[in-house]
């Protein structure tokens, strides 16, 4: 079950919502969580034990860890919940891919493959694997008290607004909510705002921008040309944001419905001005973790340059991993580690000397340059994409034309996007809202028809988004598959 669904917003959703505020509130924990094991149970069956397995090992790994704290015992208790936590996600996520590299070696001396039936990755194994350690760790470092109600932590695993493609919400960020929250009319409305804007990001744009991305980069290395590469990557590039960004939107919008404030997860990074701070706008939750619980462990930037462009490297390369079980996702994460090594070297001193607009589009070419190894499904369709990004011609005679793709759709949903993809919307809401401020005469007619104007827009992306889904509009979401 997706959000961006009929099933979830007219049914789903609905009953959830009247059935969390209808009964008692020492009830409400309990409700949420059935209905978040029901939502995961909708697409997962079966594997929906494999996270109950997780939460309760994980629950006895906090215990176990307070309780031992400042003996020697504390830190085998610490050693053996990564290797659960790693090694569930290894088994699930990586087993496939680490016996098909062992075979292509022992290929090389004509010894006969390991068979391995393949092994189902349970939908947002990632995301509930990296919640639940965090919990672990951070009861470790008394960042967080270890938690003694089962269902509690349960409810924090499974909250099913970010289980199957976050944001990683961090334990320590919503103990006390979990515990005690406060919810309002405003509360439950801004949360149905910020639902919206996050569906339209996702069927109004990502939706529109995956048709031609994905014809795209299906088609034959030989029929590609160098414009049609290039609008592929651009499609793509704006595809991946609207639908990721969307769906952090839409958490977020889902959290604050049930009295919940999960943290920013996107702040527009495609204006970034250099890589480093594109990690710092982009996936948020997955950076700072990554940060806090590999990077500063292995030593930060604290232990010379050659141990920081290491420690990156490693991070990246890990970070890679974590998005899938293939080699291309590896040379990505090690392609943007090697550019933040490249800008803590003397290549910084030049990036910054550079005017606003060049250094925007080196993060730019940079960042829709590793997509293409992100959407390729092997290396060597990334190899010749790129070729073809860069004008080498393939042999065949009748190459794609980029006209094909330039429908009204497109333009319309492309110019959105860039528009979209900047802070210009929530400028011109700010500008609103001080004029609003600075209007003396006739103040309650203007604020009413203000209101009026936003109730009635965000009324039109949900028509606009409800006809899209009757349609049947294709409407997977990228981060599902990790």
């Amino acid at each position: 079950m997706v959000f961006s669904s009929l099933v979830f917003i007219s049914l789903f959703l609905p009953l959830t919502l009247a059935c969390y505020y209808l009964v008692p509130r020492f009830l409400r924990n309990t409700v949420l969580l059935l209905a978040s094991l029901l939502f995961y149970a909708w697409g997962e069956t079966f594997y929906v034990v494999i996270m109950l397995i997780s939460i309760a090992m994980n629950y006895v790994f906090g215990l176990a860890v307070s309780r031992l704290r400042g003996r020697p015992a504390a830190t085998s208790a610490v050693a053996i919940a990564v290797f659960f936590n790693l090694g569930l996600l290894g088994v699930f996520k990586y087993a496939n891919f680490i016996m098909d590299n062992i075979n292509a070696c022992l290929g090389g001396w004509l010894i006969p493959a390991i068979e391995l039936q393949p092994v189902h990755l349970p939908i947002g194994i990632s995301f509930f694997t990296f919640q639940a350690l965090s919990y672990v760790l951070d009861v470790h470092r008394q960042d967080a008290r270890a938690q003694h109600n089962p269902l509690r932590l349960a409810l924090y695993v499974a909250l099913f607004p970010q289980l199957i493609a976050g944001p990683i919400v961090r334990y320590q960020h919503i103990e006390d909510q979990i515990s005690a929250r406060k919810t309002s009319v405003e509360m439950i409305a801004r949360g149905i705002r910020r639902f919206l804007i996050g569906l339209a990001k996702k069927v109004l744009l990502a939706n529109t921008f995956a048709f031609p991305a994905d014809e795209i980069f299906n088609l034959p290395a030989d029929a590609l040309t160098a414009s049609v590469a290039w609008f592929g990557v651009i499609c793509y590039t704006l595809q991946i944001y609207f639908d990721f960004s969307g769906y952090s939107d839409m958490a977020i919008g889902l959290g604050r419905m049930f009295g919940f404030e999960f943290r920013e997860n996107f702040q527009w990074p495609y204006i970034s001005k250099s890589i480093r701070e594109f990690w710092r706008r982009w996936h948020i939750s997955l950076s700072t973790w990554f940060r806090d619980y590999l990077y500063i462990p292995l030593g930060g930037n604290q232990r010379g340059a050659l141990r920081t462009y290491l420690n990156l490297l490693i991070v990246f390369f890990l970070c890679g991993l974590w998005h899938g079980a293939s080699w291309t996702f590896v040379f990505w994460g090690l392609y943007h580690g090697l550019f933040l090594v490249l800008e803590r070297t003397r290549f910084s001193r030049f990036l910054e000397v550079l005017p606003a607009p060049m250094r925007h589009g080196y993060v730019l070419v940079v960042v829709a340059g590793g997509w293409v190894l992100f959407r390729a499904e092997t290396l060597e369709q990334a190899i010749n994409f790129y070729k073809a990004m860069m004008g080498i011609p393939g042999a065949n005679p009748w190459p794609e034309l980029l006209w094909r793709y330039l429908r009204g759709d497109i333009l319309i949903a492309f110019a959105a996007g860039l528009i979209g993809a900047t802070p210009f919307l929530p400028k011109l809401r700010g500008w609103v809202r001080d004029w609003q401020e600075r209007s003396v005469r006739w103040v309650p007619y203007r604020m009413a028809t203000v209101g009026t104007v936003s109730v009635s827009a965000y009324l039109l992306l949900l028509v606009g988004c409800v006809m899209s889904l009757v349609a049947g509009t294709h409407n997977p979401f990228i981060y599902f598959r990790f």
